[in-house]
């Protein structure tokens, strides 16, 4: 992917980075190279000199950090906020359509969504003629860069009854099985679409959060919302794998996009002649699942009781077994007495594509905290998301197993619970879900 320079909106982009830039800076100019692991040719970010800047109509510019210039791109294969690296701001909502909405106003409800994703994951603001009325941007992200803000959208189970689409609806949208650790509210629960915004700038993410609630208008009504968090990006000495409100590193045994197998475990491959659910080939499958964290209790725990509850050790995430983080687990490793280093009902060996057949799904949560709940423990916990292929071969399997004895289900409950169909990314001049919807 070529570098890419912006700068005043009525200028043409240049795709040569390193050209010196002419005339007066606009609000947002970015300047960049390949951006983080893991997403490679999908951001562009500020690197070596690249400098991007943010300029008031009335002070002179200041430089922009790189948190700041780093931008996602929209058109692709696959949608961004998938392989993106973690943002540190997200917000996850789910729309019903409106009663006599179908597939023409949902067609008209994902083109603006996209046009309007386009533009804030680019850093522009929203343009005039919001489906809401009001015709403006609202300014919330005003001398902000794109801040890494990728917005995804995907399809529930209902929405092709909507839209008189059922015999496009995938088998991997069939209702997963029941858990036991399940305490689902249905009103925060499904949905016909779901859009997923993370952004390393939390006014950045609630500026793109707006705009899709606004361009919904009377199309759709947002049937619930959950807000979270990760790690900022350069809150560490050096990238590493985040930690959620546990304390425990999370995400190292993610599926890699080095990994020769990952777009097979992660991405829906094309199917020829069958041309019903074309539409999803590039895409993937979202399980979206509210996870409360039982906190007050787990912290009672002592370290070593938690790190065997996990099969890591808490301060770097290493296996019981030994080596780093990134070594592979040795799960018939036995210490001194003769008992395994990692328990058999330890959560880390319980999920392994080992244990599951290799099962495997790319987690990308946020971890969120809503206060307190009515008996006055902390509403915290995991935003759990992961990505799969098919749901079925990923997320269920291993959902079993944990479910019939990992060491950290007491500690867990499961509140609210989505699976959504992701198209693959939109090509230029297309909007996400077309090929569906005019299928």
């Amino acid at each position: 992917m070529s570098e890419r320079s912006t700068s005043n909106r009525n200028r043409p982009v240049t795709g040569d980075a390193d050209a010196p830039a002419t005339g007066a800076l606009s609000r947002r100019r970015l300047l960049g190279t390949a951006g983080a692991a893991g997403a490679a040719g999908l951001v562009l970010g500020a690197a070596g000199g690249a400098t991007g800047y943010a300029a008031t109509r009335d002070e002179a510019p200041t430089p922009l950090a790189s948190v700041g210039s780093t931008e996602v791109m929209f058109h692709g294969k696959h949608q961004p906020g998938i392989t993106t690296p973690l943002q540190a701001n997200g917000h996850l909502v789910a729309f019903d359509l409106a009663p006599g909405a179908g597939r023409k106003e949902a067609a008209a409800l994902m083109r603006r969504w996209s046009t309007v994703a386009q533009r804030l994951m680019a850093g522009e603001p929203t343009a005039g003629g919001a489906a809401d009325g009001t015709g403006h941007d609202t300014g919330i992200a005003l001398d902000a860069g794109p801040s890494s803000l990728t917005v995804t959208f995907g399809f529930g189970a209902t929405f092709f009854e909507r839209t008189g689409l059922v015999g496009h609806r995938p088998p991997g949208l069939d209702p997963l099985p029941p858990f036991s650790a399940d305490h689902l509210d249905t009103a925060r629960s499904d949905g016909d679409l779901w859009v997923q915004i993370g952004a390393d700038d939390a006014l950045v993410a609630f500026h793109a959060l707006r705009a899709v609630q606004k361009e919904a208008a009377s199309t759709a009504g947002v049937r619930w919302q959950m807000n979270g968090f990760n790690r900022t990006p350069g809150a560490t000495a050096e990238p590493m794998t985040t930690r959620n409100l546990m304390g425990q590193i999370d995400g190292t045994g993610n599926p890699k996009p080095a990994d020769s197998d990952f777009d097979r475990r992660i991405f829906v491959p094309a199917r020829d002649g069958d041309a019903k659910y074309e539409w999803l080939a590039g895409g993937s499958y979202a399980v979206v699942r509210r996870i409360r964290m039982l906190l007050d209790d787990w912290e009672k725990l002592p370290v070593e009781r938690q790190e065997r509850v996990i099969g890591r050790r808490k301060a770097d995430g290493a296996p019981l077994s030994g080596g780093t983080e990134t070594t592979a687990m040795d799960l018939d490793k036995a210490g001194p007495d003769g008992k395994l280093l990692i328990p058999d009902n330890a959560h880390a060996r319980i999920s392994s594509p080992e244990r599951n057949s290799g099962a495997a799904m790319l987690r990308r949560p946020f971890s969120y905290h809503d206060g307190l709940a009515p008996d006055g423990t902390p509403d915290a916990g995991l935003l759990f998301i992961c990505w799969q292929a098919d749901p079925l071969r990923g997320f269920v399997p291993v959902q079993r197993k944990l479910d019939r004895g990992d060491a950290l289900s007491p500690f867990l409950r499961h509140e609210a619970s989505g699976l959504f169909a992701v198209p693959g990314g939109a090509a230029a001049g297309e909007y996400v879900g077309q090929r569906l919807l005019e299928s």
